[in-house]
């Protein structure tokens, strides 16, 4: 982190901005976080990215095996500034990358043996997987999963659209780490690494008022 470059597009923010960003990572979290497996609907992958941010989940994690897609920024509603998206093309190294960072897989699934969703421990670090609605998850996926999850439902129905799933599931597992003796907020470095990101893509030609700084402190 440029300490200097840092404090220096500080000064491009309103004290107001200044003070909703630390308010917002205050309550931010990495302690859960979501990946979804090629979801082909692209409203979908926004909506999920939107619903991140609403319950304060920093990461989410694109998995693009079968097809590729964008966010599209109407459905996100802005939250592709907010959150922090990763992308991959193999279900296997999204996998890896998690379990690397010390998360366990939990399968969202209305099938099998899932444990219910007021049953979750959520003391742990977890990574919740989404697969399509019309498939669910694939077979890789299930295989390595440490957990199974699903939504408790009382009618003929036996799946949600995939927004819907993340946001009943983050809502309720959100609220219940807030309430539990858990370290669920960000560091301090991580708060100010994501505070420099949010700085860049928000301040009007960031590029080239970071350029320039680079240019005066060669000089």
């Amino acid at each position: 982190m440029d300490q200097q470059l840092f404090q220096y597009l500080q000064t491009y923010l309103t004290d107001r901005r200044k003070a909703l960003f630390q308010e917002v990572l205050n309550k931010r979290t990495r302690h859960f976080t979501v990946a979804t497996e090629d979801v082909y609907q692209l409203h979908n992958t926004s909506a999920v990215m939107r619903t991140c941010d609403v319950f304060g989940i920093q990461d989410l994690h694109v998995v693009e095996e079968l097809k590729g897609k964008r966010v599209d920024k109407e459905i996100a509603m802005g939250a592709q500034k907010w959150v922090s998206l990763h992308r991959y093309d193999a279900i296997g190294n999204c996998m890896d990358r998690l379990e690397e960072q010390g998360y366990q897989i939990i399968a969202t699934t209305p099938h099998n043996d899932s444990q219910l969703l007021h049953e979750f421990d959520a003391t742990k670090k977890s990574a919740f997987f989404f697969g399509k609605e019309s498939d669910g998850l694939s077979d890789q996926v299930m295989r390595r999963a440490d957990g199974f999850l699903k939504i408790p439902m009382y009618g003929f129905t036996e799946s949600l659209n995939i927004s819907v799933s993340a946001a009943i599931i983050l809502q309720h597992l959100v609220t219940k780490i807030r309430q539990l003796d858990v370290d669920w907020q960000l560091s301090s470095a991580e708060k100010q690494a994501i505070e420099m990101e949010w700085m860049k893509k928000t301040i009007k030609s960031s590029d080239a008022i970071i350029q320039r700084f680079n240019e005066e402190k060669k000089s």
